[in-house]
């Protein structure tokens, strides 16, 4: 109980994708299951969005490092933010949209969280860059961020 970064309420991420340079599926993994089709569906229509705001950020996004990339589109049930890193890896974060309390420095930290995850992945030299990401350590930290379903 108590402590850390927030507590038991920072658990609202109802889908978190970790999507490849080349716009495949390295991980995906949403809350509740019965939804995953849906999910990934929204991902993968955010990666439009996400090409279209590297581009129109162009230099000034590899000058500043800024990796976030904000909302990328809201739904009538869902927030969707994107972050990218240096390689062109893209992360998709799928919220729901009653959780108001959610604020944009706790979603960047959940991302800077999640890149830190995926950077020990890419330190392992039995990971090939471009496969599934199959670490039960990466699991935990998505499960840290996941809304837990009663």
């Amino acid at each position: 109980m108590g402590g850390g970064d927030g507590g038991g309420g920072d658990k609202m991420a109802v889908c978190i994708a970790v999507i490849a340079k080349e716009n495949y599926p390295l991980y995906i993994r949403s809350v509740p299951t019965e939804n995953e089709l849906k999910f990934h569906y929204t991902v993968h229509t955010s990666l439009d969005v996400v090409d279209e705001k590297i581009s129109a950020m162009g230099k000034a996004l590899v000058d500043q490092r800024e990796l976030y990339l904000g909302l990328l589109y809201p739904t009538e049930d869902y927030k969707v933010y994107g972050y990218v890193t240096n390689s062109k890896v893209k992360f998709v974060m799928v919220v729901d949209s009653s959780n108001t309390a959610l604020r944009d420095n706790e979603i960047r930290s959940m991302f800077r969280k999640l890149h830190n995850s995926y950077t020990d992945i890419m330190c392992n030299p039995f990971y090939n860059p471009g496969d599934r990401i199959h670490s039960r350590a990466f699991d935990n930290t998505v499960n840290s961020m996941m809304m837990q379903v009663c």
